[in-house]
């Protein structure tokens, strides 16, 4: 979940050894001098209303992440060290255990037909759920002979395909993958389209409305890793090109998860409260920023707890951002719809 540079400005290209093209690209997306940790001159009401405490976890353990919405409007979210993916009824005000023995599944997605998809840390695979019979499929357990680095979230582009980040702890185990996005196709290939060194840390991901781009954060607690969000032109044949940093949250916390809205701003879960044994200082504020297409920081909502993890749209009219934190889930109001992919059945 967690992510490195020396000054902290919020468009600052990290790799000295960009080409001149991407750093011309690059001084095109923001000003100069603008920084991650500048939080003057927001529009926030323009985005995002008061956070509102829905529930509370109570268990041996609790890390909530991977949010996501279903057909009847239920909130699923998920405690990965104990294994338990919850579900929060908007009609009841209830939270009750939707399924237990998870394998430490960390983020969800709810496919078109209503499937559920999930990475399964612990189990190191990426699984769907049948919407009608509740089986479980495996869709992919390994590459090239070897186990993933633990998946950790994922998403979908409009012809089907499947992305998904796989990441260790800071030191990559013997004999697994090293830390790596990768993509499933419909007929179930699995291909590995970004890989460590290129990325250090792959955390939340996305795909833009138009399926033209494809968003992930760069998590990596240790000095002198990317700390960022990084943005790749998605291609039609799902590979991705012309990699790029949107935004360097370096020397804070950077990003988990995020989600998109229906005019492509990204709504990133970054940022502490107070320091962990980490190289991370408390520079990114902890709460949902949201950030234009062009990696302008537009507004900002501080959350109440430790540590905010990830994001989805929800609400009949997809004007709702439901948000994993720390113990809680939190409903937060937005002025643009997400993006139109996040209710099954779209």
């Amino acid at each position: 979940m967690p992510h490195p540079r020396h000054h902290s400005r919020r468009h600052f290209l990290k790799n000295a050894s960009a080409t001149t093209a991407s750093l011309a690209l690059a001084s095109q997306l923001a000003p100069a001098s603008a920084k991650p940790t500048d939080y003057s001159g927001l529009q926030t009401e323009r985005y995002l209303g008061t956070v509102e405490v829905l529930a509370k976890v109570e268990d041996v353990e609790v890390f909530t992440e991977g949010p996501v919405v279903d057909a009847a409007g239920n909130v699923l979210f998920t405690n990965v060290p104990v294994s338990k993916i919850h579900k929060w009824d908007p009609r009841t005000k209830r939270l009750s255990v939707y399924r237990d023995r998870t394998n430490e599944t960390n983020g969800l997605y709810f496919a078109p037909d209503g499937s559920l998809l999930a990475c399964e840390g612990g189990a190191a695979r990426v699984t769907r759920t049948d919407a009608a019979t509740g089986k479980i499929e495996v869709l992919a357990e390994g590459f090239k002979g070897r186990p993933f680095a633990k998946p950790n979230d994922l998403c979908m582009d409009g012809k089907g395909r499947i992305y998904f980040t796989s990441r260790s702890a800071v030191d990559d185990p013997e004999g697994e993958n090293v830390k790596a996005v990768y993509r499933i196709d419909a007929d179930g290939t699995v291909n590995q389209i970004l890989a460590f060194p290129d990325v250090h840390m792959p955390n939340g991901i996305v795909t833009s409305p138009d399926n033209s781009k494809l968003y992930v954060i760069e998590a990596h607690p240790g000095a002198g890793h990317h700390r960022d969000i990084r943005v790749y032109d998605l291609n039609d044949d799902g590979s991705v090109s012309n990699g790029r940093v949107l935004i360097d949250f370096y020397p804070g916390r950077s990003g988990d998860g995020m989600c998109i809205d229906s005019a492509g701003n990204l709504y990133v879960a970054a940022g502490l409260h107070n320091t962990r044994e980490t190289s991370e200082t408390l520079d990114t504020r902890p709460g949902i920023h949201v950030i234009s297409p062009a990696g302008i920081l537009l507004a900002y909502r501080e959350t109440p707890e430790d540590t905010i993890t990830n994001c989805t749209f929800g609400g009949t009219d997809l004007k709702t951002l439901y948000v994993a934190c720390g113990t809680l889930l939190l409903r937060i109001p937005t002025q643009i719809p997400g993006k139109p992919t996040y209710r099954p059945g779209a």
